[in-house]
């Protein structure tokens, strides 16, 4: 095996030092680890915002168009209202009666 000696004289074997720098490749990968986990976050974020917006804007056509069918149907029942106060006042104006036939023989 390689020897590898520090300034103290304490031997270093080739374990060790693999183990040091997995220690280090570790270290890097938890913050590389750190820096995707803020990414994914930053992503589901960025959905989540997208879809709030999207959702709002479904409710705003929404509302826009169940106010434009609460109007229509408000003008549909004044018409069908007045229609039927015209109907009535037909009604209630009476229509002469026929003149009666004439019977007699000449």
């Amino acid at each position: 095996m390689f020897n590898f000696t520090f300034e103290q004289g304490n031997p270093m074997t080739k374990t060790v030092l693999i183990a040091a720098v997995l220690a280090l490749a570790l270290a890097g990968c938890s913050d590389s680890n750190k820096a995707a986990a803020d990414k994914a976050a930053a992503d589901a974020k960025a959905a989540a915002e997208k879809a709030a917006a999207a959702t709002k804007e479904a409710a705003d056509k929404a509302a826009a168009a169940t106010k434009e069918a609460a109007d229509k149907a408000s003008d549909a029942a004044k018409s069908a209202s007045d229609s039927a106060k015209d109907a009535m006042k037909s009604a209630a104006t009476p229509t002469p009666a026929p003149a009666p036939a004439d019977t007699t023989k000449k």
